[in-house]
């Protein structure tokens, strides 16, 4: 039986999310990428201008011998702010959307059953403003995109938004991060 499934999720600037899912165990790999858009072969700096409907995304592979579904989409969640709606923070524009973008219906009941969950829970103090729609027009994001936390630590950007994330995440995920 194939125990490899695929997640596509939306929770701002790709690289944090990136970076700190392939940090866990049980992800076979996290990829950049663009997803529900409307224009052919985005680029990056096409999807950074707003207007050809992509939003960043991270391409999981997991093993659900290792990592539930639900357990990605809780990871994803403690990731980002799922109440600011078309930004994250300093980044601001659809293609920092907070959004599910589901492989199947079962990925689809269980996206909605969680965003219920945290609703009821109050987890948030604002409404959660995810999107879970499914996943169309998928691109990978260009290679210089790929793992580029690791890559670029001197990144200004890195420095400042993506380490203490990824701090965070390591403290509050330290059970689930790779040996």
């Amino acid at each position: 039986m194939n125990t490899i499934q695929e997640a596509t999720l939306g929770g701002g600037c790709f690289w944090c999310i990136e970076s700190a899912f392939n940090k866990v165990d049980g992800v076979e790999s996290a990829r950049s990428g663009y997803a529900n858009g409307n224009a052919p072969s985005p680029s990056y700096e096409a999807v950074c201008k707003g207007d050809t409907g992509y939003a960043e995304v991270v391409r999981v592979k997991f093993d659900t011998s290792k990592l539930s579904y639900r357990d990605v989409l809780e990871i994803f969640f403690a990731l980002h702010d799922p109440t600011q709606l078309n930004r994250q923070g300093n980044d601001i524009g659809t293609q920092y959307r907070s959004g599910v973008f589901y492989h199947d219906d079962q990925q689809k009941a269980e996206a909605e059953k969680i965003i219920k969950e945290m609703t009821a829970d109050e987890v948030w103090p604002d409404p959660i403003v995810t999107e879970v729609t499914p996943l169309q027009n998928y691109y990978e994001a260009e290679a210089y995109h790929q793992d580029y936390f690791n890559n670029n630590p001197q990144n200004q950007y890195c420095a400042m938004v993506v380490a203490p994330k990824l701090a965070k995440f390591k403290k509050n995920f330290a059970s689930r991060l790779k040996a």
